[in-house]
């Protein structure tokens, strides 16, 4: 039988007909709550409401049938031995926040409820089957963790916490919130948007994450270099068969590695930041809130990679800046030694006019005196061999060192001594 979304189906019920099976229908057909009608040892479907349904999945609407066979995988999780304990002791159980896994791969979803195993009686007071109320609690309780992560995360983006870290502890967050094993991955656009570069990916081995480092982004290049050449999101949901993923199929199956969904990390201005993607090692269809999630992690970490681009940013033109500025104060110590320097050669030349023109005055008395004339104050007791003289017509005599000293220093002066062939003579020798 199959039931229609809305209503209860219903089955020949001794202890449930007229009244009863109508009030029960008033207060669960159209309810948010989950109600399902067990009866018998055997767990029999005898009516639910949609929303019990919808939980489970329509397509497995089916009543007059065991509840095991409805849904084969509460077996394994305890569910039907509970069932079986509360029929065979009268005794109800109640569950909070409990989670089931619904479905098989590449199928099965995460949900929580709240709910009560409630043993139906017949007028003896006999056990002759179980009600089932209860309340899913799957986005409550999704939401409170996700609000919890995401807080987190934003913290340390506000705080300024380096991208590497941040973008790591994404990746564990989400990992933590998947309800199956997930590997999570975050790569990196190059400035020039063609290549994408390892960010994160706590879970995935080495070999992995290095052979996809610096992958090129373009049509077919995996799921994330398609991701990130369409600028859109790239489910596969089976690698082993999935042609965008021919070149990269061996790596996958060493890293053990069957399905890939991956997202473009977009800027605000469209611009690519990078790709978040979600792996899984069996194939896997994703679910709604699969792709809901990568799409609020996927805006997460675009605002850490902008603001990682910002901090870069600031940073390179303060380093520019004091570049600049400590280029700019070596200009000006340069400037100011060197004008240290001619005001000291000033100096000197002001000192050896003196000198000479001092020399010029003895030299009346004395045409070549014995000792150099040059020495200044310290007087320089070497023999004096050189004459030189300047354009006003001073000269003097001088040992070979004072007399280059002065011909360094003071532009106008030159050798005089005839026999030692003028300036040209002295410069050659």
């Amino acid at each position: 039988m199959t039931a229609v979304p809305g209503e209860l189906p219903t089955a020949a019920d001794p202890a449930g007909t007229g009244q009863a099976a109508e009030d029960l229908r008033t207060l669960f057909g159209q309810s948010i709550a989950v109600f399902a009608s067990l009866s018998g040892p055997e767990h029999l479907v005898e009516t639910a409401n949609h929303a019990f349904f919808a939980a489970i999945g329509e397509q497995r609407a089916r009543t007059d049938v065991p509840l095991v066979d409805v849904l084969p995988e509460l077996s394994d999780q305890g569910f039907i031995t509970l069932l079986d304990q509360v029929y065979r002791t009268g005794e109800p159980y109640t569950g909070r926040d409990v989670r089931v896994m619904l479905g098989t791969e590449p199928h099965a979803r995460e949900a929580y409820f709240d709910f009560t195993y409630e043993p139906r009686r017949d007028a003896a007071g006999t056990v002759i089957g179980i009600r089932v109320i209860g309340m899913e609690t799957t986005q409550v309780k999704h939401a409170q963790r996700l609000m919890a992560e995401h807080r987190a995360m934003l913290e340390q983006i506000a705080r300024q916490a380096p991208l590497a870290e941040v973008l790591d502890g994404m990746a564990r967050c989400i990992e933590n919130l998947a309800p199956q094993e997930m590997l999570v991955s975050v790569l990196l656009a190059d400035p020039d948007g063609r290549h994408l570069r390892h960010g994160a990916a706590p879970s995935l081995p080495d070999f992995y994450n290095q052979a996809i480092d610096g992958i090129a982004t373009g049509e077919g290049v995996g799921s994330c270099g398609t991701a990130a050449h369409r600028r859109e999101p790239v489910v596969v949901t089976d690698i082993a068969t999935d042609p965008f993923w021919v070149d990269f199929r061996d790596l996958a199956g060493r890293a053990g590695l069957a399905a890939c969904w991956s997202t473009p990390i977009l800027a605000r201005d469209g611009s690519l930041l990078g790709t978040f993607a979600m792996y899984h090692r069996s194939p896997r269809i994703p679910q709604d809130t699969d792709l809901a999630l990568a799409r609020v992690f996927a805006g997460t970490a675009a605002l850490a990679i902008e603001r990682h681009h910002i901090e870069q940013a600031k940073l390179a033109a303060e380093a520019q800046a004091k570049a600049a500025h400590d280029e700019l104060a070596k200009a000006i110590r340069a400037e100011r030694e060197l004008r240290a320097e001619a005001e000291q050669r000033a100096t000197a030349a002001a000192e050896l006019n003196a000198q000479m023109r001092a020399a010029a005055a003895a030299q009346a008395a004395t045409p070549h005196p014995e000792r150099c004339q040059l020495g200044g104050n310290q007087e320089c007791s070497a023999p004096a061999e050189i004459k030189i003289a300047d354009s006003w017509g001073d000269a003097a005599w001088g040992c070979p060192s004072h007399v280059e000293e002065a011909i360094l220093n003071v532009r106008s002066v030159f050798i005089a001594n005839e026999e030692l062939g003028g300036l040209a003579a002295y410069l050659n020798r």
